[in-house]
């Protein structure tokens, strides 16, 4: 079976493995766990903040995060199909009291004029709390923000007196596609999550950074969401074997996407291998008169798994599990599965 339903599924390399086993370890409560340490220390760095905080998820770290930002009773901005409105099971409502604010976007990524209608139209400015972006994003397909137009949406919001969070879960996959260092992002917002635990190959982990203060804080609010994890440099030297190992080679996942997206392209599905911009295909299933269920059986069928993009659209995600004959595999099995023969709808 070619699993290409997420990057989530990516399992620790034999070097992971071994540097969790050789990890040094103490207390996190104690703070004295020093690979922890040396992991948010690092982090936080390469993110551009003064401090980090590791966390089990990159769920906890975004809803964390708006905790940290707002008050009850503030909304939340956000493009439509962020990750924080559609996936987190109602958390900004449940862990901050946040009422929320969809934008509708083209590529995820939200006008300055849409930043600013839907602040301005709240009965008080103050209501609203939060800005958050996401990067890459996720329902457009795994796209990336371009640096100069994420700091003018930055810079709307901070007119506006509105925080901003960047949901950075793939911001490696961003900075590798784009050459650029993932603080060049993830300095502009106020707080960052990082997720390693899709294509950067973690069994779990994520990492929130921002302000010394704020750090100061969200460790407070870790106790709250589930406590310390006690010798957590087991799981942080995962975390930094990644840093060290896997992010440079993100690049080869996103070829093999971009090699996949061409192949079914050619062979007549209706995929846009301009928007590939990272370990992402979009195959949109409306050209094709398929419902995403009948889609999903068909390609299980011939030994195939995609993933759900958004309402219509199906994904297929490249990583470090992924080989190159997996994806000349899926080229010929996928449009064969939805009905294509020789380029031809059927």
């Amino acid at each position: 079976m070619i699993d290409l339903r997420s990057d989530t599924l990516t399992k620790p390399t034999a070097g992971m493995r071994a540097a969790m086993a050789a990890a040094e370890v103490g207390d996190e409560q104690f703070r004295e766990d020093p690979t922890t340490n040396a992991l948010q220390s690092r982090m936080a760095e390469i993110l551009g903040h003064e401090a980090a905080l590791l966390l089990p998820t990159a769920t906890m770290a975004n809803q964390i995060a708006l905790r940290l930002l707002t008050h009850p009773g503030g909304l939340l901005i956000a493009e439509e199909r962020t990750h924080v409105i559609v996936f987190e099971f109602g958390g900004p409502a449940v862990h901050a009291g946040l009422m929320t604010q969809p934008l509708s976007a083209e590529a995820g990524r939200p006008s300055i004029e849409a930043i600013r209608t839907a602040a301005e139209g709240s009965e008080s400015r103050r209501d609203a709390s939060v800005l958050v972006l996401e990067n890459t994003h996720r329902s457009s397909g795994g796209r990336v923000w371009p640096v100069d137009e994420l700091a003018a949406a930055v810079d709307a919001a901070r007119d506006l007196g509105i925080a901003v969070h960047l949901d950075g879960a793939r911001l490696f996959n961003a900075s590798v596609a784009a050459g650029v260092a993932p603080s060049a992002w993830g300095a502009l917002a106020d707080t960052v999550t990082v997720c390693f635990s899709k294509g950067l190959g973690c069994p779990l982990g994520a990492v929130l950074a921002g302000s010394r203060e704020l750090i100061d804080r969200a460790w407070e609010e870790k106790f709250r969401f589930g406590g310390a994890l006690r010798q957590s440099g087991v799981l942080a030297a995962a975390m930094l074997y990644a840093v060290d190992h896997h992010v440079e080679r993100l690049a080869e996942d996103h070829a093999r996407a971009r090699r996949l997206a061409e192949g079914l392209a050619n062979a007549g599905l209706p995929v846009d291998v301009d928007a590939t911009e990272t370990n992402f295909v979009a195959i949109d299933l409306a050209p094709l008169g398929l419902s995403y269920d009948d889609a999903e059986a068909r390609v299980e069928r011939e030994g195939v798994q995609l993933g759900f993009l958004r309402p219509g659209v199906m994904r297929a995600v490249t990583h470090i599990d992924v080989s190159d004959d997996d994806v000349d595999r899926a080229v010929d099995r996928i449009p064969a599965a939805l009905g294509i023969r020789s380029g031809v709808g059927v």
